[in-house]
């Protein structure tokens, strides 16, 4: 649901509903039948739509290769012994989830740009107007979600090793007996 069929003008047709998106084109008739057909060649796609196909699959690589490095440099794991050396692949992890970010949002825009610019132009007949469509919001979202969480990646500190306190185990006050054997009924 990248596009989605605008109704305007003479095109007030709600008999049904068309909707592209990256991999196919669906049409969804009034009685709830979806006919979905593949996009035939990619060559014969659009270039805003091939680059779209193109980033937003190195965009979903490079976010499970980053929640890879992510979980190896956690706190909770021991992959990594040093500290120091887990903050700094925690950092690249942030790097690489700011990067599939914008692999994601550059097509995003690109898409977005390209349905408001036909939209207005008056050369394309209005059957042939797209909307945006539902999936660019959730790319959005998506998109700031990978930003933000990145740039917390990216911007956490760890403790100084230097300023922490090593952790010692104490134990705890043993129970005094009294002089008959008994536990003192304090305790």
């Amino acid at each position: 649901m990248w596009k989605v069929s605008a109704f305007i003008e003479g095109n007030i047709v709600v008999a049904q509903s068309i909707w592209d998106g990256l991999w196919m084109s669906c049409v969804v008739q009034s009685t709830g039948q979806m006919q979905c057909k593949m996009h035939d060649s990619v060559l014969a796609l659009t270039t805003d739509l091939q680059t779209a196909r193109a980033l937003t699959v190195i965009s979903a690589v490079l976010g499970v290769q980053a929640l890879m490095i992510t979980i190896a440099g956690a706190q909770c794991t021991n992959c990594i012994s040093k500290e120091s050396i887990k903050a700094k692949v925690v950092n690249v992890g942030g790097v690489i989830y700011i990067m599939a970010g914008l692999f994601v949002l550059v097509p995003l825009c690109w898409m977005a740009n390209n349905i408001i610019s036909d939209f207005y132009d008056p050369q394309v007949p209005y059957s042939k107007k797209r909307e945006i469509g539902a999936a660019l919001y959730i790319g959005w979202a998506a998109s700031a979600m990978l930003l933000v969480g990145g740039a917390l990646l990216c911007f956490s500190r760890p403790q100084d090793e230097k300023s922490s306190y090593p952790l010692k185990y104490v134990p705890p006050p043993t129970k005094s007996t009294s002089i008959n054997g008994d536990y003192d009924k304090r305790n």
